[in-house]
């Protein structure tokens, strides 16, 4: 076969592969559309709602880039130090206070505070 020859093959079959792509694009976007209408008429579970970021509430004293927020299982270490006999409340990261709380110190407001 000349060049031309195999350009001109070349041509078609480029041409033939585009309108099958094209054909089986629309097909999956119509399944896709359906797919959408059926969850929202409830046949497809939901998914999940979006948690909370959920902060570390232990840490790990020997590793302080190691921390636990407290759910799922416990991490090596940690069951390791309670294996040892050392309490859950050591490991416990302590909030830092806020200037609220520092100024009141964890008291009520007075009287005089209260009416101003």
């Amino acid at each position: 076969m000349s060049v031309d020859e195999l350009w001109k093959l070349h041509e078609e079959l480029s041409s033939v592969l585009a309108h099958r792509l094209g054909e089986e694009k629309n097909r999956l976007e119509k399944r896709l559309s359906q797919l959408r209408l059926e969850d929202v008429n409830g046949s497809f579970p939901r998914a999940r709602r979006p948690y909370p970021q959920v902060f570390p509430k232990y840490r790990n004293p020997a590793q302080p880039a190691e921390t636990w927020s407290g759910r799922g299982k416990q991490p090596r270490w940690l069951a390791a130090q309670l294996r040892s006999g050392k309490n859950l409340d050591d490991f416990r990261i302590r909030p830092l206070p806020t200037p609220e709380r520092r100024a009141s110190r964890g008291r009520k407001p007075g009287r005089a505070q209260r009416r101003a």
